[in-house]
């Protein structure tokens, strides 16, 4: 399932009518009910477009390939994400302890209430992950993050801040898709966001009292 580097994952052309915009949320919504119902593995233009009720033909004026509409189905959850982070992180009138647990209880949540549609679309991401366009989304993410590390350390070294704002992302990115992985209550949701942010200001703590 895996796409070579030329594989084209941006939209033919934006919508300028609203029945264009209309057709293109129709195709998107129908995309993510073919991957939840048949997996990355089945899923076609041929399905979304079916599922659309619109043509194969018409869906190709948007999206040249089925890669293309995975990969704007995970760019459109990358925005939230990244829009969730930043939303909170760069609220400077909050303490960054503060904020920083806050994004942890929030980020944990949204993995758990998507993580039907984020597993489907990890199996998919064979196809765009190596592309340009991906690489850049992500990257948003690691600036968010490196700039609340760079305000709540401002004294520490470039080099521990950029390994601190890395480390953070990474640590809960992973453990939030492998906790979400399995149903969780409420309870469970609160008490692993409570120790995930625990260790994330004990860590920022050893790391501002390493600069003194």
């Amino acid at each position: 399932m895996a796409a070579t580097r030329t594989t084209p994952i941006h939209a033919r052309k934006r919508p300028k009518q609203q029945r264009a915009t209309q057709l293109i949320e129709a195709v998107l919504e129908a995309a993510v009910q073919v991957l939840m119902a048949e997996g990355a593995q089945r899923f076609t233009t041929a399905r979304v477009a079916e599922r659309a009720g619109v043509s194969v033909g018409s869906l190709y004026q948007y999206f040249p390939n089925k890669a293309a509409i995975l990969f704007r189905l995970q760019a459109d959850e990358w925005r939230r994400t990244t829009s969730l982070l930043s939303g909170i992180l760069e609220q400077r009138d909050v303490p960054p302890a503060a904020r920083l647990r806050r994004l942890v209880h929030a980020f944990v949540r949204s993995e758990c209430e998507e993580a039907a549609i984020r597993l489907a679309l990890a199996d998919a991401a064979p196809l765009y992950r190596d592309a340009p366009e991906a690489v850049a989304a992500k990257g948003e993410a690691a600036r968010v993050y490196r700039a609340f590390v760079e305000e709540a350390l401002p004294d520490a070294p470039e080099a521990d801040r950029h390994l601190a704002g890395d480390l953070i992302k990474m640590t809960l990115s992973q453990v939030g898709a492998s906790f979400s992985a399995t149903p969780r209550d409420e309870a469970e949701i609160v008490a692993w966001s409570e120790a995930i942010a625990d260790m994330f200001l004990a860590y920022l703590s050893a790391l501002r009292a390493k600069t003194g």
